[in-house]
């Protein structure tokens, strides 16, 4: 088989990156370990930014989106049991996010990618990348017990954390750096109405919350609990009577519960590789870089990749740009590291430490004064939380 650009990975950015390409008149092939199924079945995050929401419009698939999906214009926090709003479209000029879960995003590309014939392979095994640093890379596979070879100009490598992609490049060509949190968030699924209109980040000495959303009939929770939790430890009576616990009274008295569809426990990572390319072979999403999800960032920044690499692809192929090939992995890393920077200040903010310092407790006590009670504190939360803009790409 041969292609322009071989995409491995058929999750949200896999799938958004090859929409865009197509619809650019760029060939793509797709290929997926997993099945359409396991893909869709994965329960994920389901705030959009306001320039992720753009990039699906350009891509012809917001139509869902934009009948079902909720628009919200802020968010609360809650400290000490008082609730503090932070007004989004207020604080930035009229910008807002969406609410409209991973899972239907990842739908609606799929049906897009049906729609427009575009190959996508799942269910490969034993993927292999070849000579990326070659003018002719390749991919290999086996599907159905037949070992195939997916010849390209180019290679996505949107597969994930523990995909294929960033472990084909040389160890001693990349740079790693990771903090891994000391707690992890147990999180509850359920169709029930949403506790509030607008999102809550709650403090508690008992541990974080999170009361989010994916509809006006189903919700997610996330409660903060020691890396050491089980899942099978947590009934949905206990989850439901610990997040009581957590809220401010006139909260916890309107929480509709009901039985969970889905209920796990996820371990808080900070994560980026550098640099994001090897040769033809470009890394996006999760394949180099994760954020706890405190700051809604996961999605948002793959979907900030897609940007930049779509856009250069298109430049190379339309316009014979190769010199904007070089650039992927400085733009891109560019606004990865202001999305882990505001998750790890989110998540700074809004966690309890149980080995924090004394002195430290009083610097996390200080920034939630002041971020919290006054406009410019609040408006940096704004800004980043609807979403910093793209830079251009192939500005001469």
């Amino acid at each position: 088989m041969k292609t322009q650009v071989a995409i491995i990975g058929a999750g949200p950015s896999g799938l958004l990156l090859g929409q865009l390409l197509h619809q650019a008149g760029i060939r793509t092939v797709i290929i997926e370990r997993q099945t359409p199924e396991y893909v869709l079945g994965r329960i994920r995050a389901g705030i959009l930014e306001s320039g992720t929401v753009s990039l699906l419009r350009e891509a012809g698939v917001a139509q869902r989106m934009d009948s079902e999906g909720l628009v919200h214009h802020g968010v609360e926090f809650i400290f000490d049991g008082k609730r503090i709003p932070v007004a989004l479209s207020e604080l930035t000029g009229g910008k807002s996010v969406m609410v409209y879960g991973q899972t239907e995003v990842t739908r609606d590309l799929m049906q897009a990618r049906n729609n427009c014939g575009a190959p996508t392979i799942y269910g490969v095994q034993q993927v292999e990348i070849h000579d990326a640093k070659s003018d002719h890379p390749s991919v290999t596979f086996e599907k159905e017990g037949e070992k195939c070879r997916l010849e390209c100009d180019f290679i996505a490598g949107c597969d994930g954390f523990h995909g294929v992609s960033r472990q084909s490049i040389p160890r001693d060509l990349i740079r790693e750096y990771e903090s891994i949190w000391p707690f992890g968030w147990l999180g509850l699924l359920a169709d029930t109405p949403p506790v509030n209109p607008e999102l809550i980040y709650a403090h508690h000495e008992r541990g974080f919350v999170l009361c989010s959303q994916r509809s006006l009939t189903r919700s997610r929770y996330y409660l903060q609990v020691p890396l050491s939790e089980q899942v099978e430890s947590w009934s949905d009576e206990r989850f439901w009577g610990e997040l009581k616990r957590r809220l401010p009274d006139e909260l916890a008295s309107k929480l509709v519960t009901g039985h969970s569809l889905e209920k796990s426990i996820a371990p808080l990572r900070s994560y980026v590789v550098e640099p994001m390319q090897y040769g033809k072979l470009f890394l996006v999403g999760d394949a180099a870089h994760i954020v706890p999800p405190t700051g809604a960032k996961g999605l948002n920044l793959a979907a900030s990749d897609v940007n930049y690499l779509w856009r250069i692809l298109t430049q190379y192929y339309q316009h014979g740009r190769s010199d904007l090939l070089a650039t992927y992995s400085r733009l891109a890393l560019n606004r990865v590291w202001k999305g882990e920077r505001f998750s790890w200040f989110m998540t700074h903010l809004l966690h309890d430490f149980q080995e924090k310092s004394d002195f430290d407790r009083k610097m996390q006590e200080a920034d939630r004064q002041y971020y919290l009670g006054s406009r410019a504190g609040l408006t940096t939360i704004a800004e980043n939380y609807v979403g910093l803009p793209y830079e251009e790409v192939g500005k001469r």
